[in-house]
């Protein structure tokens, strides 16, 4: 950490605050510090460093909203997500920086474009008013593809947040629902990635000890989250999430 100046340790620390922020209020933001992260650090050494961040913002999330969790939604995610971080694993040993920045960015704004456009199309009923029936062939197909591009982008860039907020606001989950599902999600999907990240090398004892002075910064964003997301309306919340996904698109594709 000696070789990191004074304005580079309180970027990553305020990245770090935001992190435990967009885990308990608004996922999709910490795209924002996946970008500080990447711009202190070299962008693919970043990822490792930043993953136990986001387990710790995970864990506080699960704490806060463990109860609020769509089960039935989480488990036609994961087989999908499952191909995709095993694609996303096969593509970072062969990808630099440049490719890993632009998919994700054209991923992302591409999935915030055709969340608007289903948006035109009227409100969609939450999970809970869909009943207790088998999904839709097209709600399966739908999750597929989002669960694919959801384990592809966050084992490549940490990424998966907005993609999967889309996916959620596409499927009609409310806040607390939406941040229930998102949370054990998260939890889950980071943890399964860290095998995979030391094989790569991105997770190392260096990045562990930085890890180790940025995780303190996560919690008081987590309780600013806690304390702000009642004070958000639900039309807010959703604006917030799109812009926050097409902020980020266009932060990982511009470079």
């Amino acid at each position: 950490m000696d070789t990191f100046s004074l304005w580079q340790l309180a970027a990553l620390a305020a990245a770090s605050t935001l992190v435990g922020f967009s885990k308990t209020a608004v996922s999709g933001a910490n795209t924002i510090s996946l970008a500080v992260f990447a711009a202190v650090l070299p962008a693919r050494e970043s990822t490792g460093v930043l993953l136990p961040i986001l387990i710790a913002g995970d864990v506080l999330a699960v704490l806060v909203y463990r109860r609020h969790a769509h089960w039935p939604t989480l488990l036609r995610l994961f087989p999908a997500v499952a191909v995709g971080v095993a694609a996303g694993t096969v593509f970072m040993m062969w990808a630099d920086d440049d490719a890993v920045r632009t998919s994700i960015g054209a991923i992302l704004l591409l999935m915030a474009g055709v969340t608007l456009w289903r948006r035109r199309e009227g409100p969609q009923p939450s999970p809970d008013e869909e009943g207790s029936g088998p999904p839709s062939r097209g709600e399966r197909l739908k999750a597929r593809s989002y669960g694919v591009l959801g384990g592809f982008t966050t084992m490549v860039a940490n990424a998966g947040g907005p993609v999967m907020s889309l996916y959620l606001l596409s499927a009609g989950f409310r806040k607390l629902g939406f941040l229930g599902t998102s949370a054990w999600f998260f939890l889950i999907v980071n943890t399964s990635k860290v095998p995979f990240s030391v094989g790569l090398g991105l997770i190392d004892a260096r990045s562990l000890l930085l890890d180790a002075a940025l995780v303190l910064f996560v919690v008081p964003g987590a309780l600013l989250g806690r304390a702000c997301i009642g004070r958000i309306n639900q039309k807010i919340f959703d604006r917030i999430v799109i812009g926050a996904t097409v902020l980020g698109g266009l932060q990982l594709l511009l470079g």
